[in-house]
């Protein structure tokens, strides 16, 4: 028999700002658990969104895993220096009639959902995208891709799920084997025009690229799974098991969140906290 791999857990920030607490669960938390398997720890940078991501915080988020008492792999991988593997992953994808591109305009799509109150959502409150592949033939979207209009390049839930052509499963730690629903996501983009991944897509090719066979991260992502599981499964890749922990809340009970200004392992270092304090408030309750 082979044999097993070696456990290996990952931390994968986006540095478009200062890490929270919240942060700092999942990364302790991985480190934790690589430690106690005697396995490895490896912090991912994904920064494909260009616009955002920026050098500065990525060199605070090493300073704040430090401050924490974190020791990772080197090089640290960052995604946007592996955009050639996600476009070969797309093209796959592509090559089995599973993915097109959309031109529908954030205006005409909120639009056709307006008009449409009981139009689903998503797991996350999105509205399902409006549109059916089937509402352009196949040649007029070449055609306009080809004459260069921005598009997004979404994969087609129907075609997906035929093509997998049975129930797909997960291994959540703790739970045992949760049934996916990816179906509930509708046809969600992974690539546009400038992009040739998105976060979906580039997550399930860096785990099997890393091997990583433990993801531990926040219940908000708990959902998204769904989607991983049927990407694993239509490129072949093996599925890591997963372990979805609680959130760090504020007083108001809302998640911590860089877009609420939840106070930053930065800032709570100047006011005086030490790492074994960050460390305690980041695990209580998790």
């Amino acid at each position: 028999m082979p044999d097993a791999p070696t456990p290996t857990f990952r931390f994968a920030p986006t540095p478009n700002g200062p890490l929270h607490l919240g942060h700092a669960r999942s990364a302790i938390l991985n480190f934790e658990a690589a430690r106690a398997a005697g396995g490895r720890f490896l912090i991912r940078i994904e920064d494909i969104d260009a616009t955002r991501c920026r050098p500065e915080f990525e060199a605070a988020i090493f300073e704040d895993l430090s401050w924490l008492g974190l020791d990772w792999e080197r090089p640290v991988r960052r995604q946007s220096g592996h955009m050639a593997d996600y476009a070969a992953a797309l093209d796959r994808l592509e090559g089995k009639g599973l993915v097109y591109p959309s031109f529908e305009s954030r205006a005409e799509i909120r639009r056709a959902v307006e008009a449409r109150p009981d139009w689903p959502r998503d797991p996350d409150g999105a509205p399902l995208f409006p549109f059916a592949r089937t509402s352009m033939v196949d040649a007029e979207r070449e055609r306009r891709r080809l004459a260069g209009e921005p598009y997004a390049l979404r994969l087609d839930m129907r075609a997906a799920l035929a093509r997998a052509g049975q129930k797909l499963f997960w291994h959540e730690e703790g739970e045992g084997m949760i049934p996916a629903d990816p179906a509930a996501w509708g046809d969600v983009v992974i690539a546009r025009k400038e992009v040739p991944t998105s976060y979906h897509l580039a997550v399930v090719v860096d785990d099997a690229l890393q091997g990583i066979t433990h993801v531990i991260r926040g219940v908000d992502l708990k959902p998204s799974t769904s989607v991983h599981r049927l990407l694993q499964h239509l490129l072949g890749l093996p599925a890591p098991i997963y372990r979805h922990h609680g959130l760090v809340l504020d007083a108001e009970g809302r998640k911590l969140s860089k877009s609420l200004g939840s106070p930053s392992l930065v800032a709570l270092r100047a006011q005086g906290m030490t790492p074994a304090e960050a460390r305690r408030l980041a695990l209580d309750g998790a």
